[in-house]
């Protein structure tokens, strides 16, 4: 309900500076149009209501509405019933008429697509039957000079008035765009990335490492008996480790861009520029760091690593015998003791693989 609301005076906000400036130059526009015509007094008052005071009655009427989206649409149409009512009384003057209404039209249009310019164009012409039952059904042909010199604030601002706010809206919008994306390759918990979005970053440096070999290594970290913590002292103290590896690796490593997040108890690191025993070291003290650390609330709590680590060779065919290495070095170092770092040493050329394990 809340986040409905904001977004309707999100919504209301962006129409109100359009509204204020297209009625307030439009208010010229239909004066002189109306001067010749001697119209009644209540005409002007009408006209002084709709130009200067509608605008921010309209804005208030949404920003106080349960539901200011749809007010912000009924006002919208009460511009469109307006608008046919002053084109009516200005006896469809053709460049005032004109003005009026496709200006209206296209904040419609704007503002709420194809609906909102249908009803638009529906609550244009009910004002105009208004403005001729009111006025009589008439027509003026003619324009002066000084009609067209009152259209022209319309026909300059008013657009540009109306594109500022859709140009701040698509910004806005290409900032969501962003921060959306950011989102699905991040993992929830630890912020590093997520699976697939590692993957890719696998697969592109993989390529890169063919076209410029590269002494450039992968790590898979697993959390020895992750279950047995999750198990013995509950899934905040399990989520609380996990935060801590991912803090600690980014430490690490210096670059969170290059780290993720593989698996429930996984991590995967890509560790650039740097040969095999020294990715090795790095990885040491990633080791050494989990064997002392000590949980706030639980002091008996004890953590160890698991790591395979796997450097680039020329002989892998893909991305996939890379990870498959780094895989196997993993379940060696798990299956032998576990809290250790094992490299992966058996690499064939003739290593296949189709794609990336799931």
């Amino acid at each position: 309900m809340e986040n409905h609301r904001g977004k309707g005076l999100s919504f209301a906000k962006r129409i109100y500076l359009p509204r204020v400036i297209g009625l307030g130059i439009g208010f010229i526009s239909v004066a002189v149009a109306l001067y010749p015509l001697n119209m009644p007094m209540w005409v002007w008052g009408l006209m002084l209501f709709n130009g200067f005071v509608w605008p921010h009655a309209a804005y208030q009427l949404a920003s106080h509405s349960v539901f200011p989206y749809q007010a912000e649409r009924r006002n919208l149409v009460y511009d469109s019933l307006f608008g046919g009512f002053w084109a009516a009384a200005v006896q469809f003057n053709p460049l005032t008429a004109v003005t009026i209404l496709s200006m209206m039209t296209m904040n419609n249009v704007a503002a709420g697509g194809q609906r909102l310019f249908a009803l638009g164009a529906l609550a244009q012409a009910g004002g105009a039957l208004v403005g001729w039952l009111i006025f009589g059904f008439n027509f003026t042909f003619t324009t002066t000079q000084a009609q067209v010199l009152a259209c022209l604030p319309m026909l300059t601002l008013y657009p540009l008035a109306l594109g500022l706010v859709s140009y701040k809206l698509a910004i806005k919008l290409s900032e969501h765009k962003r921060t959306l994306g950011a989102l699905s390759r991040a993992d929830s918990l630890t912020g590093l990335l997520n699976h697939g979005a590692w993957k890719d970053l696998l697969h592109g440096r993989f390529e890169k490492c063919r076209e410029q070999p590269m002494p450039v290594s992968i790590a898979l970290i697993d959390i020895d008996h992750f279950k047995a913590i999750n198990d013995t002292y509950g899934h905040i103290v399990g989520d609380s480790v996990l935060r801590q590896l991912s803090r600690e690796l980014q430490l690490l490593l210096r670059d969170s861009e290059l780290i993720g997040r593989y698996g429930g108890d996984e991590f995967c690191a890509i560790l650039p520029n740097m040969p095999v025993h020294q990715a090795k070291e790095y990885m040491e003290r990633l080791r050494d760091v989990f064997a002392n650390y000590r949980h706030r609330d639980v002091h008996q709590l004890r953590v160890s690593l698991s790591i395979g680590l796997a450097p680039y060779q020329g002989a892998f065919a893909d991305a996939a015998a890379w990870l498959d290495q780094a895989d196997k070095a993993l379940y060696t170092a798990k299956n032998t003791g576990r809290n250790k770092i094992c490299v992966a040493t058996d690499i064939h050329p003739q290593a296949q693989t189709s794609g990336l394990p799931a």
